[in-house]
């Protein structure tokens, strides 16, 4: 049996993640979970799996955690270096990153580190760090694997083919909630409108960046790094349908399309599984009924965040890992209704303009840049908002 951690484990991904493990009984067990505060559901998990190790935020949620539950002989750890010892534990052979934003990054790289196979579902740790993750997948002899639904259509299009081979990749993106609003009613979207994504159901920080195509500027850098590609020949196109997830065009004009349904279990059982396939209990695509495939180009004005991250994959360095955490501030403030819905690609680029790109060489230099940016951002915010009153 493959041993499994998971980072993130209460997310809708490592929901989903279990979900799979009990779809194939005998073929996992659970050796680590790592969450933040959502003490109920981490409770009911640790329950029917009963892992050897589990991580959570805080002191208090550890506590809570023992209160609802006898736990047995699973160990309960804290903070980041409890989600580290979960993505380390000698007994994981693969380890689900899905923890949301900056906070899975030093979990995720040391277990690369550890010579880990890491499914990955968490973008964040290669806009950030994509150079030194790839490097230490490569030094460690760990796999990376893709969850994100777009970049596991790609590996699957790709089939170990070189990136001499590419033309372009192609990611595909709903448009989300607001693909034909009026820009100039932009100022008025509010985050229940935004959470209101048309296909999938995510988590709301995600749904927020789907809502602003940051979500596939963030894809677009993660894409370079997972393939080995330069960041020109990535590109995006809104299909509203999200049926054809991601395409392949190769240098001698082949395309070559990854089609599914909107079911999240799918990628995921995809890398838990690779190389092998296992039958999923999931509906394929019914092509006579009326199936529609349109196309068509992201409007860069109306979504400026997509354009904000081809910038900082161009800019590279610092540059991305400032991007990141821009936008997570931002966004965080737009859900805490501290500011509207146009200010997070103006706070984001704000930031990014006052800051010049810095050579990468170590998790330091990342994590610097990383606060850096929040703390410029949260005073560039609180500025915009004294600004309103």
């Amino acid at each position: 049996m493959k041993g499994l951690s998971i980072l993130g484990a209460t997310g809708s991904v490592g929901t989903n993640v279990l979900r799979i493990v009990d779809a194939f009984p005998g073929r996992f067990t659970v050796v680590g979970l790592a969450a933040g505060d959502n003490v109920e559901k981490l409770a009911e998990q640790v329950a029917r799996h009963r892992p050897r190790v589990v991580s959570v935020r805080s002191a208090s949620t550890r506590d809570a955690l023992g209160r609802l539950l006898d736990l047995g002989a699973t160990r309960v750890v804290v903070g980041e270096e409890g989600a580290v010892e979960v993505a380390t534990h000698p007994d994981a052979h693969v380890v689900v990153a899905s923890a949301v934003g900056a906070v899975g990054l030093v979990p995720t790289y040391r277990a690369l580190q550890a010579g880990k196979d890491v499914a990955l579902a968490n973008k964040e740790t290669l806009v950030m760090a994509g150079e030194l993750m790839v490097a230490q997948a490569r030094a460690r002899g760990g796999k990376l694997l893709p969850i994100d639904s777009e970049h596991c259509a790609l590996h699957q299009c790709l089939d170990g083919r070189r990136p001499d081979e590419v033309r372009r990749l192609v990611l595909t993106a709903s448009g989300g909630p607001f693909r034909t609003r009026a820009r100039d009613s932009f100022d008025r979207v509010t985050p229940a409108e935004a959470l209101a994504h048309p296909t999938w159901s995510m988590g709301r920080k995600i749904t927020i960046d789907s809502a602003t195509l940051m979500n596939k500027g963030l894809e677009v850098i993660e894409a370079r790094w997972l393939f080995g590609v330069s960041g020109h020949r990535v590109e995006v196109l809104i299909h509203p349908q999200s049926v054809v997830h991601s395409m392949v065009e190769f240098v001698d004009g082949t395309v070559l399309a990854q089609l599914g349904v909107t079911d999240m279990r799918l990628p995921i059982q995809y890398a838990l599984s690779y190389p092998e396939r296992w039958e999923a209990a999931i509906p394929g695509i019914d092509f006579t009924r009326g199936l529609r495939l349109e196309f068509e180009a992201p409007d860069h004005e109306r979504f400026p965040c997509l354009r904000l991250a081809y910038r900082a994959l161009e800019g590279g360095g610092s540059l991305p890992a400032v991007l990141n955490a821009a936008n997570e501030e931002a966004v965080a403030a737009f859900l805490d209704g501290r500011i509207g819905f146009p200010a997070i690609p103006e706070a984001i680029r704000e930031v990014m303009d006052d800051h010049p790109p810095r050579a990468v060489a170590t998790l330091d230099d990342v994590l610097a840049a990383d606060a850096w940016a929040r703390e410029r951002t949260r005073a560039a915010l609180k500025r915009r908002a004294m600004e309103t009153v």
